[in-house]
């Protein structure tokens, strides 16, 4: 299992740490800072999910009128991390 570090930009959080395990699954996805209740909502909902799965279905999600969200962040994390 690998561990990343990301740092986000455009939004609250500050930054997202998670895992890819062997299988290509998301593991322990954590955000610092923003909105702490959803952000847990979210790593919960990704968790084990496959990590270009999650991406495909959280890349290009807008908080507000931002053109990027604490999701859609994630997404580009994971695509970072794949490459």
């Amino acid at each position: 299992m690998k561990q990343y570090n990301y740092r986000t930009s455009g939004v609250c959080s500050t930054n997202i740490s998670f895992a890819i395990d062997d299988d290509d699954r998301l593991r322990d996805v954590e955000y610092t800072g923003g909105c702490n209740g959803n952000l847990k909502g979210i790593g919960a909902l990704v968790e084990g999910m496959k990590a270009s799965e999650a991406a495909d279905r959280l890349e290009g999600i807008r908080c507000g009128f931002k053109n990027t969200s604490c999701p859609d962040q994630l997404a580009k994390a994971i695509r970072a991390a794949k490459s």
